[in-house]
């Protein structure tokens, strides 16, 4: 078989181990989305993901999916992010596969997990396995970026969001009638609380609470809250809010000493005359937060972009005007995507510097 298949060969298993690893977004925090593939003489024999913290890894899943084990001996398993080979709350995925005697190992990409980056490949190697690594490598980095910038840069990967009129503003002057004002059409709503389930915390303001009172929780799609982030620098969002409810854990970031009221509720205090977004961000490092929605308003979101502490921003344009109200944030990037979502259009922007 030549070098040229035996890339698309494993171009199209590791292709199929990302697709395998989607399934786990938003349920594996704080661990990162990992699809296994094990391949007898060509044909599937085994496959399974990540799906939640605590649980098997996708090698283990892919290994008990295997109904003739007696065929592991003689197999390739393909996995999208190294194997793992400490222990955990689950024992090393590196042993599994020496104890299967698996024979060949192919990795989409290296683990930048200080506790493995790099040790998983080199105890396979020692091992007598054959060992390929880089395969779709771009694309693997890409399906844990959330999981890459929270080790390398120690941080959560920010994604800046907000809805704005055709005329560019993001709410009216005054909100006498309907509170939350709705500059998108459903679809757009329902949207976001897709993205809501899909990331581990989201972030709103004092005013947003108090203006809008949101659950900020998924109550559109299926799938886990979010962990709550809201700033109250003078304690001034009333007790009875809904972001105090016991529908999600909520993390209250002040400059004043509190006491939680209820166990889903903790506080965090920060300098707010310091460097806020990196106050904000220290704070989402300790809880291991691994990627936070920014829903607040201008001025917080204005405070990221400002201190380049983004990502993604994903912008929404609906089809009406305000004539007057809050300006949307000021963005000056080049477009990344514009998708159509009935009238609305979903502008998305990324940070690549």
């Amino acid at each position: 078989m030549s070098y040229f298949c035996d890339v698309k060969i494993h171009e199209k298993y590791i292709k199929r181990c990302i697709e395998l690893a989607k399934n786990g977004l938003g349920t594996t925090y704080p661990n990162p989305l990992v699809g296994s593939v094990i391949i007898y003489e060509n044909e599937i024999i085994g496959e399974g993901w990540h799906k939640k913290s605590g649980e098997g890894h996708a090698e283990v899943n892919a290994v008990n999916s295997v109904k003739d084990k007696s065929l592991l001996s003689k197999s390739t398993i393909y996995v999208s992010l190294e194997p793992c080979s400490h222990f955990g709350k689950t024992p090393p995925c590196c042993d599994l596969i020496i104890t299967h005697n698996i024979p060949n190992v192919v990795i989409g990409t290296v683990d930048p997990n200080e506790k493995v980056a790099g040790r998983g490949i080199k105890k396979l190697i020692e091992a007598g396995k054959n060992v390929t690594v880089g395969v779709l490598e771009d694309e693997c980095n890409e399906l844990n970026r959330r999981f890459f910038t929270f080790h390398q840069k120690q941080r959560p990967y920010i994604i800046l969001k907000w809805a704005e009129t055709l005329d560019g503003f993001i709410s009216p002057k005054e909100k006498i009638e309907q509170k939350p004002v709705w500059i998108t059409n459903q679809y757009s709503r329902q949207l976001v609380h897709k993205w809501r389930s899909e990331e581990h915390a989201i972030l709103v303001g004092t005013q947003t609470v108090i203006d809008d009172n949101p659950t900020l929780t998924v109550r559109d799609w299926t799938g886990n809250n979010p962990i709550r982030i809201v700033l109250d620098r003078k304690n001034r969002i009333p007790k009875e809010s809904h972001i105090f409810n016991n529908e999600a854990t909520t993390i209250l970031i002040s400059d004043e000493n509190q006491i939680a009221e209820n166990s889903n509720l903790i506080i965090e205090t920060i300098d707010f005359d310091g460097n806020i977004a990196e106050e904000i961000t220290a704070v989402w490092h300790k809880h291991n937060i691994q990627s936070v929605i920014i829903e607040g308003g201008r001025q917080l979101l204005q405070t990221f972009i400002n201190a380049h502490l983004w990502d993604e921003a994903r912008v929404f344009r609906g089809t009406i005007s305000f004539e007057n109200g809050t300006k949307a944030p000021v963005l000056n990037f080049k477009l990344a995507e514009k998708k159509a979502i009935l009238d609305d259009e979903l502008l998305i922007f990324r940070n690549n510097d």
